[in-house]
């Protein structure tokens, strides 16, 4: 008798290319830092704006400080980093601060983000 191959395996099943999920649209209207920096410009006190009145003032604004607090806290603290805003008191993202004298000098040779050309 006469031996026989044996069937090939039936090819695994395709499975099916995974779909990117849908990214949220970005909301319309002004950044996180745009809003500090008017918030902090409209503010008449001497010595600056502290983090709580600050946040007071945004969330008069229609901005949710609650739902987005570590967003504002970054956005300070690149604004400082930046020369946008000057910290009067405090460090990190408490404390005081106030807009900057001086427009942000650029680099040449860098980018708007501050990267090397």
């Amino acid at each position: 008798m006469a031996e026989t191959a044996p069937a090939p395996a039936a090819a695994a099943p395709a499975k099916a290319p995974k779909k990117k999920s849908a990214s949220k649209p970005k909301k319309a209207g002004p950044s996180v830092s745009d809003l500090i920096v008017k918030a902090v410009a409209a503010s008449s006190e001497r010595k600056g704006v502290s983090l709580a009145a600050l946040k007071k003032a945004l969330a008069g604004g229609g901005y949710d400080v609650e739902k987005n607090n570590a967003r504002v806290k970054l956005a300070l603290k690149s604004l400082v980093k930046k020369g946008a805003l000057v910290q009067t008191k405090g460090t990190g993202a408490s404390g005081s601060f106030k807009v900057s004298k001086k427009p942000a000098a650029k680099k040449e040779g860098m980018c708007e983000k501050g990267r090397p050309i």
